[in-house]
């Protein structure tokens, strides 16, 4: 049986995986990958927590559903938010033929 450490221990490598790319990479889409991971990283520990810790205003001990909701709006939020980066990219990528966010001064055409 899996304890609630297991999944913390593997959501803070994962988040720090996360933090990593974020710091290292100057390549627009190796970021983004990077702010997924650490979204899915917050996203094991809902899962956990809410698994494994009753929720304060039940009276049963059993597991809730509190966090898989967290989840659930956190993963649309990621999915809006990977659109409206990878248009920039795009947009970005047409202008000035690379990605390098370093060497992305501005939008301007």
């Amino acid at each position: 049986m899996n304890d609630l450490s297991d999944f913390v221990v593997v959501s803070a490598m994962l988040f720090g995986i996360g933090v990593y790319g974020l710091v290292t990479k100057k390549n627009a889409l190796r970021l983004l990958f990077a702010v997924e991971l650490m979204i899915n990283a917050a996203n094991l520990n809902f899962i956990a927590f809410g698994q494994y810790l009753p929720f304060e205003g039940s009276a049963a001990v059993a597991p809730n559903a509190l966090g898989q909701t967290f989840v659930l709006f956190s993963i649309a939020l990621a999915a809006a938010e990977a659109a409206v980066i990878l248009a920039i990219v795009v947009v970005a990528y047409r202008l000035h033929q690379d990605v390098d966010v370093s060497e992305l001064k501005s939008m301007e055409g």
